[in-house]
């Protein structure tokens, strides 16, 4: 057992592995994996021209995982990194290994600040996400969303009460920043008014 400090006693041999378990060791000899062809360079049987593919072209810095020497011959470039959200997931990849939490976390912390991004930049244009019709919330009420988590043994139903809070927060956010923003520019028109100018004399 791995996940015990005793080693165990008897290793049982490959004949007793094979005879207890059916195909174990299929792969042992190399005639029998087909893969093995494939890790030889032969170009005269795999039609193989080239010793590195051609890179593709970088148009803008790629994060690269400081395990990599290099940045791999091919990568996507469908969601380029942007704003704060871009800067974090850099951060992520420039100093923290893949083998450590950090990574990680701010990788995800980075997907969060990505939403709010997206929500404020619908607004900005115009065309603010409705959270009624593009979350799915109105399913809750169409599709059995009670029924279908009481009594089924879902393991998902535990963290289901954070669901609103996670939806929800950055409309809320959106909200309190647009309140706080209208109040403080009304209190300063007001404050900014017509100068009062005094009455000439004898009209007091």
């Amino acid at each position: 057992m791995p996940y015990t400090a005793d080693k165990a006693s008897q290793v049982p041999s490959s004949d007793e592995l094979r005879a207890r378990i059916p195909g174990w060791g299929v792969d042992l000899d190399l005639k029998n994996r087909p893969v093995v062809p494939k890790e030889d360079f032969a170009p005269g049987e795999t039609g193989a021209h080239w010793d590195f593919p051609e890179r593709q072209e970088e148009k803008w810095p790629r994060e690269r995982s400081i395990e990599h020497k290099f940045l791999t011959p091919v990568f996507g470039t469908a969601c380029p990194p942007r704003g704060l959200s871009g800067m974090m997931r850099r951060r992520a990849y420039e100093m923290y290994s893949e083998g450590q939490a950090a990574h990680w976390l701010l990788l995800m912390a980075a997907d969060r600040v990505d939403v709010i991004e997206s929500n404020l930049g619908s607004a900005l244009r115009g065309r603010p996400d409705d959270p009624i019709t593009e979350t799915g919330v109105m399913a809750e009420f169409t599709h059995h969303g009670v029924s279908s988590r009481l009594g089924q043994h879902r393991a998902d139903v535990k963290h289901q009460v954070l669901d609103p809070v996670i939806v929800a927060a950055p409309y809320l956010l959106m909200g309190g920043a647009a309140f706080v923003l209208a109040r403080a520019f009304a209190n300063r028109r007001g404050s900014d008014g017509p100068e009062q100018r005094p009455l000439p004399p004898g009209r007091g």
